[in-house]
This record gives C-alpha cells, sequence and structure tokens, in this order.
C-alpha cells in the first residue's frame, strides 16, 4: 500500500454510504441501478452489521424469519429458504451474505475501513478514513445501524480481571467455550435474556446480575416446515403490502379492533393465554390500548407476571424478575426461549443489583453490594448507545457545526432523513424515525427506496443540494415528541430515551406514530416538491459562494 499523502483526495464518488449492513446492501443496490458511483465502507470484516458483530450465544432475531427479509426482489423470496419461525444469528448472515453475492455488491464495498470524519465543503463531503485516507462524495450516507455502538460499563477494576470478558455485541469469532467456568453476565435485556439460558448449560454456575427487570414473551421457535415456506411464497406480494400500509410496526398480524377492558375478565385472559402459547411479539398486539391506556397495560403486565411466579420454583427469585416499574412494551419486550426456566436450574444464581450496585471488578471475580462473587469469565450483556451511537463515532461538521454539537441536548432530524444545517446527508432508520419500534427490514426499504428516488429527482431537475429547513426540523422534532408523550412510553427508563448511557438527554427518540402512517408523511412530503427542504441547483450555490 502506497503512503498516505497530507491532503490528497484518493478518490471522488458520487455517494459514500456508510456501513454495510441489511440498510448499506440496499442503498448499494439502488445507488448502482441508478447509475450513480458508489462507495460502501464497512468497519467489520464482512456484509451483517448487527449480525456480523452480535454472535453470542442464543443470538436470533425476535421478528419471524419470513418477515424479516428483503422484499425488493421477487427472485430473492422465491429461492431463499428460511429453516426456522425465528433465524439464528448465523442464518441471518448467510442471508446477508448471499444477497451481497447474488447482486455483486461486494467489489463497491471496502472492508475493515473505518469512518473517521466527513466535513461538508464547498458542493462535496469530504470523508477521512481511519489512517488518514480520503475520498470525497457529493452524498454522505449514513446506513450505520440504531443498535451497533456496543457499551461496556466502566467499572472500577476491570482491568485487573484475571479472567475473560465479552460484550454479547462484541463476539469473538471463534466462539467461547464456557465449559467448567464460574460465569457472570451481566444484563437482562435482550441478549442477556436470550444467551443466559445456553451459557446455564455450559457453564459450572452462572451469576446473573440484574438491574431491572424486563418482560419477556416465549418464542416458541420451531423449524418451518415445507408447507409454511410455501404459503409465504405463493403470498408474499399481499403480505408484504399489508405490512408496510396496514401494520403499525410492520410485522403482519391481526389488527386489534377493541381495548382490554372491552372483554370480560375470562375472555382477556383466554386472549393472552393463546398469544403466550403462540409467542412472539404479537402478545402486545392482544388488544388496542396497551400502549395508550395504563388500566389495559396493567391486565397484560399482571398477566406476564403470574407466567414468572407460575415457571420460577422459588418465589424470592420470581418476584425479582418481575417487571413493576415500568408498563409493559414500554421497553421493547423480549422473546426468550426457557429464560425463566433457566433459574430453576441448580447452577443459576440471580442477583440485584439495584439493591447491591456493582462495586468493582476484583483480579477473581465481581463485587456487588458487599459480596465478592468469584468469577471466572464475565460476560456484559449491557446494550448500545442506540440511535445516535454510531453517529457519534464518526466526526461530522458542516461550517463549524458539528453533529455531536448539535445533537448535545439530544437528536433531531426531519421527518429521520436529514438533518438541518448538514446538506446533502442523509440518515437510514435514524432518530425520528420509526426504526427501532418497527420490523427493520420494513423501515429500511422505505428509507432507502425515499432516498433513491430523491437522488433521481435531484438529479433530473439539476438540483445539486438538499438540505431540511430549520423550521420544518422544529416542527418534525415537536411532532415527534407530542406522539410519543400520549403513549405509555416515556414512562420507561428505555434506551428509547437514552436512559441506559449516563449522561445522555432524556428524548424518546423514534417516531412512534406507525409505519403506516409515517410513509404516507414523506410521500406527501415528496408529492409536494420535498416540502420542508431546500433545494439548490448548482449554479445557485456558485452565485452564493
Amino acid at each position: 500500500m502506497s503512503p498516505v499523502t497530507p491532503g490528497r483526495i484518493d478518490a471522488h464518488y458520487d455517494a459514500v454510504v456508510v456501513g454495510a449492513g441489511f440498510s448499506g446492501l440496499y442503498m448499494l443496490h439502488r445507488l448502482r441501478a441508478l447509475g450513480l458511483a458508489a462507495r460502501v465502507f464497512e468497519q467489520g470484516g464482512d456484509v451483517g452489521g448487527t449480525w456480523y458483530w452480535n454472535r453470542y450465544p442464543g443470538a436470533r432475531c425476535d421478528i419471524e424469519s419470513v418477515q424479516y427479509s428483503y422484499s425488493f426482489s421477487r427472485e430473492l423470496e422465491q429461492e431463499w429458504d428460511w429453516s426456522e419461525r425465528y433465524a439464528s444469528q448465523s442464518e441471518i448472515l448467510n442471508y446477508a451474505r448471499h444477497v451481497a453475492d447474488r447482486f455483486a455488491l461486494r467489489p463497491h464495498i471496502e472492508f475493515n475501513t473505518r469512518v473517521a470524519a466527513a466535513a461538508f465543503d464547498e458542493d462535496r463531503w469530504r470523508v477521512t478514513l481511519d489512517g488518514g485516507r480520503r475520498v470525497t462524495a457529493h452524498y454522505l450516507i449514513m446506513a450505520t445501524g440504531c443498535l451497533s455502538n456496543a457499551r461496556t460499563p466502566d467499572f472500577q477494576g476491570l482491568d485487573r480481571f484475571k479472567g475473560r470478558s465479552y460484550h454479547t455485541g462484541q463476539w469473538p469469532h471463534e466462539g467461547v467455550d464456557f465449559t467448567g467456568l464460574r460465569v457472570g453476565v451481566v444484563g437482562t435485556g435482550s441478549s442477556g435474556i436470550q444467551s443466559i439460558p445456553v451459557i446455564a448449560e455450559q457453564a459450572k454456575h452462572v451469576t446473573v446480575f440484574q438491574r431491572t427487570p424486563n418482560y419477556s414473551i416465549p418464542a416458541r421457535n420451531a423449524p418451518l416446515s415445507a408447507e409454511d415456506r410455501r404459503w409465504w411464497k405463493e403470498n408474499y406480494p399481499e403480505l408484504r403490502r399489508r405490512a408496510r400500509e396496514e401494520m403499525r410496526n410492520g410485522i403482519v398480524t391481526e389488527i386489534p379492533y377493541k381495548g382490554a377492558l372491552d372483554d370480560s375478565a375470562e375472555a382477556r385472559a383466554a386472549r393472552y393465554e393463546s398469544r403466550w402459547s403462540r409467542g412472539g411479539l404479537t402478545f402486545m398486539t392482544a388488544y388496542n390500548n396497551l400502549a395508550l391506556e395504563q388500566a389495559a397495560n396493567d391486565t397484560a403486565a399482571d398477566f406476564v407476571r403470574g407466567k414468572i411466579a407460575e415457571t420460577v420454583q422459588d418465589p424470592a427469585v420470581a418476584k425479582l424478575l418481575q417487571p413493576t416499574t415500568y408498563p409493559i412494551g414500554t421497553k421493547r419486550i423480549c422473546i426468550d426461549t426457557d429464560y425463566f426456566e433457566t433459574f430453576n436450574r441448580p447452577n443459576v444464581t440471580l442477583v440485584d443489583i439495584r439493591s447491591a450496585p456493582i462495586r468493582e471488578i476484583t483480579p477473581d471475580g465481581l463485587v456487588a453490594g458487599e459480596t465478592e462473587y468469584p468469577l471466572d469469565a464475565i460476560v456484559f450483556a449491557t446494550g448500545f448507545d442506540a440511535m445516535t451511537g454510531s453517529f457519534a463515532k464518526v466526526d461530522i461538521s458542516c461550517d463549524g457545526l458539528t453533529l455531536n454539537g448539535k445533537w448535545a441536548e439530544g437528536p433531531k432530524s426531519y421527518i429521520g432523513l436529514m438533518v438541518a444545517g448538514f446538506p446533502n446527508l442523509f440518515i437510514i432508520t435514524g432518530p425520528g424515525s420509526p426504526s427501532v419500534l418497527s420490523n427493520m427490514m420494513v423501515s429500511i426499504e422505505q428509507h432507502v427506496d425515499w432516498i433513491a428516488d430523491c437522488l433521481a429527482h435531484l438529479r433530473e431537475h439539476d438540483i445539486d443540494r438538499i438540505e431540511a429547513t430549520q423550521e420544518a426540523e422544529e416542527k418534525w422534532v415537536a411532532y415527534v415528541n407530542a406522539v410519543a408523550h400520549a403513549t405509555l412510553y416515556p414512562q420507561a427508563d428505555s434506551w428509547y430515551m437514552g436512559a441506559n448511557i449516563p449522561g445522555k438527554p432524556r428524548i424518546f427518540m423514534p417516531y412512534i406514530g406507525g409505519v403506516n402512517v409515517y410513509r404516507q408523511i414523506c410521500d406527501a412530503v415528496m408529492a409536494k416538491g420535498y416540502e420542508g427542504f431546500a433545494l439548490t441547483r448548482r449554479k445557485q450555490v456558485r452565485a452564493a459562494e
């Protein structure tokens, strides 16, 4: 490799895409179809994004595999066969690899390459890569994902621990064998709930350190039959349409037409029991007001707490595992395989670190409260700096304004796609969009299609620059917050609110109005000539300069 020459620009592209997960792959496919020169920079060693890094034991998608998949290619839908109701990490990663190969995307992706900084200068983005290499692009598209910046708490003494420590979001690719080891798992969010049962089957002993218990519904995972796969393939067009146009979260299921209190106690219990037996996220669509009314929500929460009490044999442990401080569903509800049953194993201990916080990591274990727990390995299932963390790692600036500085008091965007003050910068499934409250594949495709159509419009009309206006951004942020506060969601200290990161502003980041409504809003903005955006032709830019 030739040495880096300071100030030298190695290449120019029509568009630079940051990230080769499902957003980046589809964005690249659309850009190539438009005839644009595009380059994707990916810090990992392969495609897949979240599914490249999150290889922890038991890692699975919480959306059914037949729905957590691309819809843009009829041929792809027909040729790919999912093996299980909820696909494992390895199967999803293989799907991403298949897509990259099938659509010849790899030649346009640079792996093991991190974007360190990007500055908008005159009419282009100047992108600096790790190592100092620089490229320019007319458009910068952030496809960095909502859950891609793993967060390990800064525990005192971690550097002195003599055993091995791991984060579920940065799992060793060669895997980990816990046989015969004393393992501590810190965190009981989704990754903890998925990994603890698997680790407990291997380890000599597992000590689970829980700060806040989570609601979790059985996944009821099972192999997909040939008949199941055939039915989905035959009905994909209509099912995809329903996911996009009718479903609030982009997941095809029955639409509830009544509230929880409209049923008798017996009928309500039967409905919850049916959803519990079926398993999965659709438990929360049993009634149409579970996210809106506390009394209705209490009926669902009480049912799940009752199931935990039925499952866990030790009443004291069951009580610790029952969430009581926030409404069910206001943190992303988890789905599991034998999570609560795992606490009946003799080699599993639950420690409440809300009443006895972790004080330090010692060379031989962990101290919580006044007790030291001897450990050979520690697994941090402590989640991510969600939605904004991946942006924070890139120094994005324009005319002295940095994105990190603008978002210091909370992220702001216009329709979740662009940020005032940052021309030609697009965001896929970022703050202000449904993203993490939805089937991400539905949201990804909607965003990528909108951006691709926008770029086609700009080129057709000789428009050089697009930027969200400050007024439109302020109105959108106010609207997103108003919609959120009409629900129960802000009652939870969730990562939706940034509550898992010390010092992060408490602002509800995603748009909760539904992917169907959001799509209509975005389409209307486009139909009105990109209402809320300032469009500038090249000659106007030059005149202003």
